[in-house]
């Protein structure tokens, strides 16, 4: 079942790189008429884009057209681009990451309504956080708060690098207030679940290599970051908990983008590319794309309806809120709480 909604969103440079053709723009951002796109985009976006510029290359508009790719944590890219990091397309985790560019005058303050947003308020995928297991699930993890048991060991990435990870801290959070608990009680089963935190990566990418590299028993990650690691030959399961978030990840373009990345944002906005998007496991922005889906639980029916499913406006009040309350990097509550743990 796809999600359809239309709500508003809630340093190293580069963690990997990968080139395919080369860049002729100048440092400053590529020219109108340029048949080259520098693509900026967390790091799970690596193989899903893969089938996205493949196709978008079979199009009149895509022709001729090379890409430059770097890949990374969220956080870590934004920050990149914000120091000159060359970008037409930066596709980010979450809004804050945006919000960065925007302050250093990289994108339009208006990249949420204006002529590049798309149908979607400048969201691009989207995903929800789900619990991903040994094969077989071993320990029987079926909700969050199996995962404060004792001897539970625990992998998410790390929220000062990763948007990733902010997403997956607040779905395990959120779920104590979904089930009708107090922010007090959020908060206790806040300590519970870092202390049995083993490893925090700096990327959402570095997470699943750890796990699948055998640390720890549950990995936090997005929906279609399991379902790609199964497609893989991964051998892992993963739970969709009851009580999860919603993940919106946003696609903008630089003040400074060439019309070809126009073009291709305009493709990975379109019915085709939200396909090639979902047949890799992230949720449909469009109802009306049904997919099969290789890796994913059921294959025939992909993305289940969880019993809660929350979300960055309605349940922790936009990202400028939640970001702030949080994961200020002084005050914030997930900040302490990981400082309280010796695991910041």
């Amino acid at each position: 079942m796809s999600i359809k909604t239309k709500a508003v969103l809630a340093g190293a440079l580069v963690g990997a790189v990968g080139l395919t053709g080369c860049a002729t723009a100048s440092a400053g951002g590529s020219s109108s008429g340029s048949k080259s796109i520098s693509v900026v985009g967390f790091s799970v976006m690596k193989t899903a884009n893969t089938k996205v510029i493949a196709d978008f290359k079979k199009t009149s508009a895509g022709k001729g057209v090379t890409f430059k790719q770097s890949y990374g944590a969220s956080g870590d890219q934004a920050r990149a681009v914000v120091s000159g990091l060359k970008a037409d397309e930066a596709h980010l985790s979450l809004e804050p990451d945006v919000a960065k560019l925007v302050d250093a005058g990289k994108v339009a303050s208006d990249w949420k309504s204006g002529a590049n947003a798309g149908p979607d308020n400048g969201i691009l995928t989207q995903s929800v956080v789900v619990i991903v297991v040994r094969k077989g699930n071993p320990l029987g993890i079926k909700t969050w708060d199996d995962l404060t048991k004792k001897g539970v060991k625990i992998v998410t990435p790390n929220p000062g690098s990763s948007g990733s990870a902010k997403w997956n801290i607040l779905a395990a959070y959120g779920h104590v207030l979904a089930n009708g608990g107090s922010e007090a009680d959020a908060q206790t089963y806040l300590t519970s679940f870092l202390k049995n935190v083993v490893a925090l990566p700096g990327s959402g990418k570095d997470a699943t290599t750890a796990f699948e590299g055998g640390t720890g028993d549950v990995l936090l990650s997005y929906e279609n970051e399991a379902i790609e690691a199964r497609q893989a030959g991964a051998d892992v399961d993963y739970i969709v908990p009851p009580q999860t978030l919603l993940i919106q990840n946003p696609g903008v373009l630089t003040k400074t983008a060439s019309s070809s990345a126009k073009a291709f944002l305009k493709f990975q906005q379109s019915t085709k590319g939200q396909t090639d998007y979902a047949e890799q496991g992230f949720r449909p922005l469009e109802d009306s794309i049904k997919v099969t889906v290789k890796g994913a639980n059921d294959p025939s029916d992909p993305f289940p309806a969880p019993q809660t499913l929350m979300t960055i406006d309605k349940d922790f009040g936009g990202w400028t809120s939640a970001n702030t309350k949080y994961f200020d990097e002084t005050d914030g509550i997930v900040t302490k709480a990981l400082e309280a743990s010796g695991k910041s």
